[in-house]
């Protein structure tokens, strides 16, 4: 070991371990000295702020201006000089075949729509099947567990599940083991664009990953919805001879739409900047990219800032509806509290 390098990071170390405590301390007790000398009337109008100040900048810092920079740069070439739409024109322009367009379309419409519904689904499902059964803690638990692998892990255990080779050569790939094994040829999973070339196949291959790794989360959260609606209102539509179904339909399901609305917007917004499955698995690659994906590789590949910052531009708008929306949800939650 380099003991000099070491003894040259030392000051460093010193200036993060007590240098940063010592700054957080001596803002605290500055500012509440400066809020005391003020009038009693104007201490509960300037203390908020005090606290929710430093907040405040570092998400100015890491959101606000960055995106305000993204958006001045996408109206302009590498170069800094403004050259209006013609970075947005360039991405759109080749409807639909265009690799934007495939990007878009399988990031608002593939994506969102059969992710969502998928882990919507299996995750209200395992809630409502393993609710208040002996062995839920285990079997919710094993169901949670692929939450604990990342994005990337996950995709890479999966590329081996996925795995192909060509017809007459043993088969290494999981799923096309049990494919040959009932006489049947090997599919290309992550190749394959059946059908008609809109490549639904892979690109359902890659939402099964997404939704294999974000079912337990989906599960928990509407478990505990559900385990929010009173006993009392179960058992008197039992007594009034309702069956399962109809509970579920008239009772359950109603009283836990506001949190299926939540998780179903954050699923939405997951969806549509989704990244890492795509690029571990296929790179975007046999009309699998989306837009996060593809602003990636217009960054750090093609070294086109412009570009990429036009891609940013319009994933951001596209994110926007849904957070306004689930502004407006749980503002609606908070109103009916």
């Amino acid at each position: 070991m380099d003991f000099s390098v070491l003894l040259q990071d030392i000051p460093t170390l010193l200036v993060v371990i007590l240098g940063v405590p010592a700054l957080l301390v001596g803002y605290i007790v500055g500012a509440e000295f400066l809020v005391r000398r003020l009038p009693d009337k104007n201490r509960p109008q300037v203390r908020p702020w005090i606290w929710v100040g430093p907040a405040l900048a570092m998400v100015a810092a890491i959101l606000f201006i960055p995106a305000i920079a993204t958006f001045i740069q996408s109206f302009q070439d590498n170069h800094g000089n403004f050259v209006g739409f013609q970075n947005y024109q360039t991405q759109l322009s080749g409807f639909p075949s265009s690799g934007a367009w495939i990007a878009i379309r399988n990031s608002i419409i593939i994506w969102l729509v059969i992710y969502m519904i998928l882990v919507l689904t299996f995750g209200l499902t395992m809630a409502v099947l393993f609710d208040r059964i002996q062995y839920e803690t285990v079997v919710k638990s094993l169901i949670f567990m692929p939450m604990a692998i990342s994005s990337v892990a996950s995709g890479v255990i999966w590329k081996f599940m996925y795995w192909y080779q060509p017809v007459g050569a043993n088969q290494t790939g999981t799923l096309n083991a049990v494919v040959t094994f009932f006489h049947h040829d090997p599919v290309a999973w992550l190749q394959d664009q059946w059908p008609g070339g809109l490549a639904i196949l892979n690109n359902l291959a890659l939402i099964t990953v997404a939704t294999w790794g974000l079912t337990g989360f989906s599960m928990v959260i509407l478990s505990a919805a559900l385990k929010g609606i009173p006993g009392d209102l179960l058992e008197a539509a039992r007594v009034d001879g309702a069956g399962e179904i109809t509970i579920f339909r008239r009772v359950i399901f109603p009283l836990m739409m506001p949190t299926v609305v939540v998780v179903g917007t954050t699923l939405v917004i997951f969806a549509i900047k989704v990244f890492d499955v795509p690029y571990v698995m296929t790179n975007g690659n046999f009309n699998t990219d989306v837009l996060a994906l593809r602003m990636y590789n217009l960054l750090y590949l093609s070294h086109n800032n412009a570009a990429a910052a036009a891609v940013a531009i319009v994933l951001l708008i596209a994110v926007v509806p849904v957070l306004i929306f689930n502004l407006r949800q749980f503002r609606a939650v908070e109103a009916r509290r």
